[in-house]
């Protein structure tokens, strides 16, 4: 699978913009899942059945799986995904970020033993901490430039020649690092002005956007201001919310339910393609 043509496929035929995180706690899960061993892949393969037609992708986050020793599920779930889902790529969400020797290893781990179709990045490192993710030519690099959280202006606000970290990471990823087409940024939903920025500073780069749903992210804001001029570019991911929509055995229909509402609530303010509605012979 290519990420990026995967990716763009699927904003088309699945008319979403929805990437649904999976950040298994089980001590959130429903009663009849608890004592399971394989209760965390049982839990997240139900979601993703229930939400795979709703999805532009799906986002596993790594910790959750590793604090609970729990690599094996991991591996077994994306292979699931690929196996049920074939269309549906898979953001392994790692934020990784060491010298290059290292980073050739967490690219082996995420490409090779999870087989991810894209990876979470951090750029801290520079340039050469990046290029062993980049040798990966059909996958995805998703480097972290403006975070949700409160303390990310901490760094990102920094003045760096008259502009903010933020904008220059941005311009820097979409005119240097990007040869390949590979890249793509991370732009958190609670702060829509900047996902306006970054947008006019990469042209059509694809953005994964996280903080709607339980962080509080505005939609309507975030699809206008991150939407290409083709009314896409944006993959906006809901974890929590749709994650635990529900606590009973029937909590992958309550999935799914806040799956769709959510896709519909993007889609209500997604600009139409001008090319989808081209009549011309």
């Amino acid at each position: 699978m290519n990420f990026m043509h995967a990716l763009n496929s699927a904003w088309r035929e699945h008319n979403s913009l929805l990437c649904v995180g999976l950040d298994p706690d089980p001590t959130r899960f429903p009663a009849h899942l608890r004592d399971k061993p394989d209760a965390i892949f049982e839990f997240c393969k139900a979601i993703v059945d229930a939400t795979g037609d709703l999805a532009c992708a799906f986002k596993p986050q790594i910790a959750y799986f590793a604090a609970q020793r729990a690599e094996d599920q991991l591996e077994a779930l994306i292979g699931h995904i690929h196996r049920r889902h074939p269309t549906i790529p898979v953001i392994l969400d790692a934020k990784r970020g060491d010298i290059g020797s290292t980073a050739e290893q967490y690219a082996i781990e995420a490409f090779e033993r999870f087989k991810a179709d894209a990876l979470t990045v951090n750029p801290y490192l520079g340039r050469d901490s990046i290029e062993p993710y980049l040798a990966y030519g059909d996958k995805g690099i998703i480097l972290l430039c403006r975070t949700s959280n409160p303390g990310g202006s901490d760094l990102q606000f920094l003045d760096v020649g008259g502009e903010k970290l933020y904008e220059h990471l941005a311009r820097l990823v979409s005119s240097e690092w990007n040869q390949g087409g590979q890249c793509a940024l991370v732009v958190g939903a609670t702060f829509p002005a900047e996902i306006a920025r970054v947008r006019k500073l990469t042209g059509d780069m694809p953005l994964l956007v996280p903080g709607i749903g339980a962080q509080g992210g505005d939609i309507e804001a975030t699809v206008r201001a991150g939407c290409t001029a083709h009314g896409d570019g944006l993959l906006i991911n809901s974890s929590r919310a749709i994650l635990y929509a529900g606590s009973g055995e029937d909590f992958a229909e309550a999935a799914r339910h806040v799956a769709r509402t959510t896709r519909d609530a993007i889609n209500l303010h997604r600009p139409p393609d001008p090319l989808a509605s081209d009549t011309t012979t």
